[in-house]
């Protein structure tokens, strides 16, 4: 079998940010790294899952709802994939900035969190989805969409 994109990628090149993983037409797959790949420390699931269900909500009523067609969590506990579609870059780095902001911010119950909603619904931490997002909002900074280029973040070095 051939090599995914995403293992093409040097993981130890790269840390907390924001990339373009992969374009497919008119759908774009973002790579939001929020701890360095292999670097010891990882997103609890709970807060994982947590942050899943705000980040996916908040997207998803965002004014770019339309345009967000996933929003989920890597299997290594580093991050989470968005994809959109019809998105400029610019408006993607903004709805993820703002999606932690919320995220950081939020203090109500969380969303999709009853036993008929969601698949493993007492595995959460919101305390703990507050400050795991802390790291890739200020990352996020200033961010420009040549930033989202994972050689970018090469050449820097």
């Amino acid at each position: 079998m051939e090599r995914i994109a995403s293992f093409q990628v040097d993981h130890t090149k790269f840390g907390v940010g924001m990339y373009i993983s992969r374009i497919d037409g008119d759908i774009v797959t973002y790579d939001v790294r929020m701890v360095k790949p292999n670097g010891g420390v990882y997103v609890s699931n709970p807060s994982l899952h947590t942050i899943e269900h705000l980040f996916a909500t908040y997207a998803r009523n965002s004014e770019y709802g339309s345009k967000v067609v996933y929003v989920g969590p890597m299997g290594c506990r580093t991050g989470f994939y968005l994809l959109t579609r019809d998105l400029p870059h610019e408006d993607a780095i903004k709805l993820v900035r703002d999606a932690y902001s919320f995220v950081a911010s939020y203090d109500s119950e969380i969303p999709g969190c009853t036993v008929e909603e969601c698949g493993n619904y007492l595995e959460h931490d919101l305390e703990a989805a507050r400050k795991d997002v802390l790291p890739l909002l200020k990352k996020l900074e200033g961010y420009t969409v040549e930033m989202l280029n994972y050689t970018w973040h090469f050449d820097q070095k």
